[in-house]
C-alpha cells in the first residue's frame, strides 16, 4: 500500500480524557457518539493533552444538547488576546433524532446522561456520551471485586509462566 508523504501518523489519534468515575458510578445502557463545537485556543489545549471529565454531565435544552462542567485548561500561549474560560458550556453535535432520543430517556427516574471520553477522530474532536443508570453500593462492590478477582488472576498467570 502507498502510505502518503509528509503526514504525521501520531498526531490527531488517540484519547484525550476519559471520565473513569462514570463506569463505576454507573450502569451504561447505550452510548452516542458526539462532535463538540469549540474555540481555537481550546483545540490547542487539547492537542497538549490539558481536559478533565471529572463531574461532567450533558444538558439536553431547546433541542440543543450541551457539555457542562467540562474543564479545559488554557495554554499560555495559545489565548493571549482572548478572555478563555476553562469550564464554558460547549455544545454537542448530534442528529435530531438521537437528541429526542437521549430527551425521552433522561426524563425516566434513575436516568442521566454523561461523557465518557474525549477522542480524536481524523482532526476532529469528538465525545463519547453514554445514557446511564446509577449503581447502588452493592453493584459497585461487586465491581470493586470483579476487578480485583481480574487482577489477582493475572498475577497467577505471570508467576505460573515465570515457573
Amino acid at each position: 500500500m502507498a502510505t502518503k508523504k509528509g503526514k504525521n501518523k501520531g498526531t490527531g489519534t488517540g484519547v484525550i480524557a476519559q471520565n473513569k468515575k462514570a463506569r463505576f458510578e454507573y450502569h451504561i445502557d447505550e452510548t452516542f457518539e458526539a462532535g463538540l463545537v469549540l474555540a481555537g485556543w481550546e483545540v490547542k489545549s487539547l492537542r497538549a493533552g490539558k481536559a478533565q471529565l471529572t463531574d461532567t454531565y450533558i444538558l439536553i435544552r431547546n433541542g440543543e444538547a450541551w457539555l457542562l462542567g467540562c474543564h479545559i485548561m488554557p495554554l499560555n500561549t495559545a489565548s493571549t488576546h482572548e478572555l478563555a474560560d476553562p469550564t464554558r458550556t460547549r455544545k454537542l453535535l448530534l442528529h435530531k433524532k438521537e437528541i429526542a432520543k437521549l430527551f425521552s430517556i433522561t426524563q425516566d427516574k434513575g436516568h442521566t446522561c454523561v461523557p465518557l471520553k474525549l477522542f480524536w477522530k481524523r482532526n476532529k474532536v469528538k465525545c463519547d456520551l453514554a445514557l446511564v443508570t446509577g449503581k447502588k453500593l452493592h453493584d459497585k462492590r461487586a465491581t470493586e471485586k470483579d476487578r480485583d478477582w481480574t487482577r489477582q488472576k493475572g498475577r497467577i498467570m505471570r508467576e505460573q509462566n515465570k515457573a
